[in-house]
């Protein structure tokens, strides 16, 4: 694996989320009380972006269908969507936000 800088910590403030990429993969990179996550950024039920979609918590919803799905680990939370998003893991490095992958 390989860590890709995604983001700096002054662009994602606590509780905001925002649409990323690395290794060719689209990413939803969210900061929850200054700890990142990094899930699938493409809801696996119609394929919409959950970057476009509402946080709520740990909780992303899919602004087209209303799949929840959580942030930490990916799992569905509410249908329609029946496969869990992909989880990636964040590390951050002074003001670098960097997932694997």
């Amino acid at each position: 694996m390989v860590s890709v800088k995604v983001a700096s910590t002054k662009e994602l403030g606590p509780g905001r989320m925002k649409g990323v990429e690395a290794g060719g993969k689209p990413m939803l990179l969210v900061n929850l009380e200054g700890k990142y996550y990094a899930i699938g950024n493409i809801c696996t039920h119609m394929g919409c972006m959950l970057s476009d979609g509402v946080l709520k918590g740990e909780i992303v919803t899919c602004p087209c269908h209303g799949s929840r799905f959580n942030v930490k680990t990916g799992s569905v939370v509410g249908g329609p969507a029946q496969k869990p998003e992909p989880a990636f893991s964040v590390k951050v490095e002074r003001d670098q936000v960097l997932v694997n992958v």
